[in-house]
Formats: structure tokens, sequence, C-alpha cells
């Protein structure tokens, strides 16, 4: 991406969006409206409360050259890729499962992107509790299948995210997801359960 923050290795949300998506200054209002949404200010709090509360700018509209949603970068904060946003949903999805990554890098002290493992823990825990998966968007994605595609699709987009890591091999990434799949996809903090 060009003159942005290069997320950590591999935690970036793959893009859906077409038909060039929004300005920044758009996209920046939809990330305000996104605030204000349960789920958002949820984990919003949860992050206070866990000692890493974030000031003004964490969440920020940049364009982006790649064919990503957004990303997070520890110590840079959540971007979201205006150019490939079209609607609130989807500001709304990324700003989710960023929050997420976030969550994660601030309750776990030795979080290593650069590690396949911890990479693909906190993918897994994203797709599962951001709604990235939920059978709607899955369907508007092209998959669908009866029976088991939440999870299909969480292991799908883990394995995107991490093979992007430069880090990990395919290989790598799949032997990482196989390996802490049942603890990560099992782990739902902040929330009692997966939403």
């Amino acid at each position: 991406m060009a003159d942005e923050p290069t997320p950590e290795p591999g935690t970036s949300t793959s893009s859906s969006a077409v038909n060039g998506g929004k300005t920044v200054n758009e996209c920046q209002d939809m990330i305000r409206r996104s605030l204000r949404t349960p789920m958002v200010k949820f984990l919003l709090e949860h992050l206070e409360k866990s000692g890493c509360g974030i000031g003004d700018g964490f969440i920020k509209a940049v364009h982006c050259e790649k064919k990503i949603a957004g990303g997070y970068t520890r110590g840079g904060g959540i971007m979201v890729c205006s150019n490939h946003m079209n609607m609130q949903d989807e500001v709304n999805q990324v700003v989710i499962h960023e929050l997420i990554h976030a969550f994660d890098d601030c309750r776990a002290a030795n979080l290593n992107w650069a590690n396949c493992a911890h990479h693909a823990c906190s993918e897994i825990r994203a797709g599962h509790l951001s709604g990235d998966c939920h059978y709607k968007r899955e369907f508007l994605r092209g998959f669908m299948k009866i029976r088991g595609h939440e999870q299909d699709c969480v292991r799908r987009r883990v394995m995107k995210s991490v093979t992007a890591n430069p880090y990990c091999s395919e290989a790598a990434a799949k032997d990482a997801m196989e390996a802490v799949w049942d603890v990560c996809y099992n782990d739902t903090q902040p929330f009692d359960r997966a939403p």
C-alpha cells in the first residue's frame, strides 16, 4: 500500500467491494457511524477495561492500493480501505474484525504477528466472533452450504490472511491453523459466547 501504515504481517481483511468504493472522507463518516453500533461500543469498552483504550485517529480511512478491506497495526491502529468500501455494513465488519485483533494484541503480552500460530489464532477469533462468516455474507460471496458453512468460511479466510503473512508459507499457515483451531475457535473473549 502506498502512503499508509503497513499492517502487521497478514492482519488485513479481504475486500469484496466493487465499483470504486468511497472517498476517504465518506469512509471516515462511515467509521464515525460504526463507532455508535452496539458491537463496536462493546469492543471499545473491553479494550478500555483491558488497559488499551484508543484515542482519536486509532481507526482511520485510507486509500489502499492492495485489494484489502482494512488492517490492524500494533502501535498504528486500524485502517479501513475507503476505496474498497461501498456500504455501511462493510465498514462495520472491518472495524469489528480489526478491533478483535486489537483486543488480542492488548490481552496477549507476547503476541507475535510473525508467528504463524499466533496470527492464525487471532484470525480464527476475528473470523468467528465478528460475523464475517454469517450465512448471509457467505451467500453474497457465492459460498453456501446447509451445514458447516461458518467453520469452512473461517478456515478459508484464515488461510487467505495467514498465507499473506510473509513469515508463513501455505503449509505453515495450514499447520498453524489446525494446531490452534480448537482453543482459538472456542475462545470467545471478551464475549460470553460467540455472537
